[in-house]
């Protein structure tokens, strides 16, 4: 069983970044696309962004020029590094393992249990 466990949130003020990674247990990591979605109260679970298995992102317009996904082959793991945060961007993130076929990112049934993020002063 694929497991994935998120780690990185927290309480930051307006403005501020925070980096969220997401571990993949077992070595299935490199040839899959993963991504970040976010789910905030009430909300339906968006997709933030995606990395295919070759490195190419794609990004929600929302968070297009603040959110930059990467992914450490070596390590099983994709990250999340999240600047000029602001109140719209609380939610929870889940980190997904799925597949990109001409571009649309495709989840699969694994699925992180989420980290929590808090943007306040």
């Amino acid at each position: 069983q694929v497991q994935l466990v998120e780690s990185g949130g927290g309480l930051v003020q307006p403005g501020g970044s925070l980096r969220l990674s997401c571990a993949v247990s077992r070595n299935e990591f490199s040839g899959y696309s993963m991504g970040w979605y976010r789910q905030a109260p009430g909300k339906q679970r968006d997709l933030v962004a995606t990395i295919t298995s070759f490195g190419r992102t794609k990004y929600a317009d929302s968070v297009a020029g603040r959110f930059t996904i990467s992914r450490d082959n070596a390590k099983n793991t994709v990250y999340l590094q999240m600047n000029s945060l602001n109140s719209g961007d609380t939610a929870v993130y889940y980190c997904n393992r799925g597949s990109t076929s001409s571009g649309t990112y495709y989840p699969h049934e694994h699925w992180g249990q989420g980290t929590q993020v808090t943007v306040s002063s």
